[in-house]
């Protein structure tokens, strides 16, 4: 069994690297994708690739649907008359379009597939509202571009997603549509806000409320860029290691995903310092534009030869405490590496099967490239802070970004030095191991990868 020597596990342990990286990123502020806040980002992950040692260092351009937002607004009218125009209320979904709506407000729950049956018909014409949260008793996350597309797909010409996690907090996140924009105009609004509207849409409230949405916007083309770097063996074959530098707008993102970045910096320059150990290269990339749709993942998934990419380790939300999660994608020589990594170390790890195309390595587990997704996991539901004004790095701990270093990194050395191969599969077999509502999801988005 290969073991990360310990020189560099007491490395990890102790350094500072990575936790700088993330405070700068962090104090960029908007990192939209797009923005100079997102180029600046990957320009700091470059300059943190440099001062690690690493080779080839620099950056990748490539074109995206850009989207920017203006101001929004929700006005109440019925039992009781309210207006929202401030952030704290309400904010625009990106890929949403310009537009307004007035109509009934459906309360659609948790937005399951029976709490849409159940609306039936009340939907068409009407805005829908879904929470943020996904039900306990659900076999899976249910992501906020499934219920703006069941909204839309039932006849809705508006959609609220309200927050479940308190404190004045609207959720903001992508709506799901690869030809964008989106049909119908969307916002996310508070939990206070959200609890509001929900009591005054409850069943037996006769003067239930209209709602009328004022979203202002602009969809058109621009630049992303991804940030690049190498370390290890001039191999042909690379094992990559990923994360994503852009974050919402509203946000620092800085668990989701300033962590990611920097901790692919990090483990980068722990990896630089047993270099001649390394059987295979690694290449290091932050991707842009993960969140309005995994363009800079699938810019290098399309721009590089199937057979030059090993297995790809992808770091998403990996800060929130030291409880590592890996979701497999059922490539079950990565999870094996894994749990060797956790049992040498004594850390808590908890693996998933399912194929999910959330996170930038569904560009690659698409074409039956070994992918992983790890992250860390909370006792909040969905993303807690994420995707929020309150995702900044105070909500963070440098310790669990050395904890979570010191695994990724043994993961990585372990792949890299050829203890185990992850064996590719075919696109056939991936799209048939996909889970039915999964695949629900992504043809009514538009975002089916396969042909029928």
């Amino acid at each position: 069994m290969t073991e990360l020597p310990d020189r560099v596990v007491g490395d990890a342990r102790t350094s500072d690297f990575g936790w700088s990286v993330l405070t700068d990123l962090t104090d960029i502020g908007n990192r939209m994708a797009g923005s100079t806040g997102e180029r600046r980002g990957a320009e700091r992950v470059v300059e943190a690739f440099e001062d690690a040692g690493l080779r080839n260092a620099g950056l990748d351009e490539f074109e995206i649907p850009g989207w920017w937002r203006g101001e929004s607004s929700l006005a109440v009218s019925g039992a009781v008359e309210r207006h929202h125009e401030n952030s704290h209320e309400v904010i625009a979904l990106p890929g949403t379009p310009s537009g307004e709506a007035t109509a009934p407000l459906v309360d659609v729950g948790d937005g399951t597939d029976e709490a849409f049956a159940a609306a039936g018909d009340e939907l068409e014409g009407a805005v829908a509202m879904a929470s943020s949260r996904t039900p306990d008793s659900h076999d899976r996350w249910i992501h906020r571009m499934e219920k703006y597309v069941a909204a839309a797909e039932r006849g809705a010409v508006g959609f609220v997603f309200r927050n479940h996690i308190e404190g004045a907090l609207p959720p903001t996140g992508e709506i799901g549509y690869h030809n964008r924009p989106g049909p119908i105009p969307a916002v996310g609004v508070s939990k206070e806000v959200g609890e509001r509207l929900a009591r005054l849409a409850a069943d037996g409230n006769e003067d239930g409320p209209t709602v009328s949405l004022d979203v202002d916007c602009r969809n058109e083309p621009t630049t992303s860029v991804n940030a690049v770097a190498e370390v290890g063996p001039d191999t042909e074959e690379a094992v990559y290691l990923t994360a994503h530098v852009d974050a919402h707008d509203v946000s620092d993102g800085a668990n989701d995903n300033g962590a990611g970045s920097a901790l692919v910096a990090e483990v980068g320059r722990l990896l630089a310092t047993v270099e001649d150990d390394l059987d295979t290269r690694v290449r290091l990339v932050t991707f842009g534009s993960e969140e309005i749709g995994l363009w800079g993942a699938y810019h290098t998934a399309e721009t590089t030869p199937e057979e030059e990419i090993a297995c790809v380790v992808n770091l998403d939300g990996a800060c929130s405490s030291r409880n590592l999660r890996v979701g497999t994608n059922g490539f079950g020589g990565m999870r094996a590496v894994f749990e060797g990594v956790a049992d040498a170390f004594d850390a808590s790890l908890t693996t998933g099967e399912t194929i999910s195309p959330h996170g930038d390595q569904w560009a690659f587990v698409q074409e039956g490239i070994p992918a992983v997704m790890a992250s860390t996991t909370s006792d909040q539901s969905g993303r807690g802070w994420g995707h929020t004004h309150a995702d900044t790095l105070d909500k963070l701990d440098s310790r669990d970004l050395r904890e979570v270093a010191t695994l990724v990194t043994a993961a990585v050395y372990r792949f890299a030095t050829g203890e185990v191969e992850a064996e590719h599969r075919s696109r056939e077999s991936v799209r048939d191991a996909i889970d039915e509502g999964y695949v629900e999801e992504l043809k009514t988005g538009g975002r089916w990868p396969y042909e029928e």
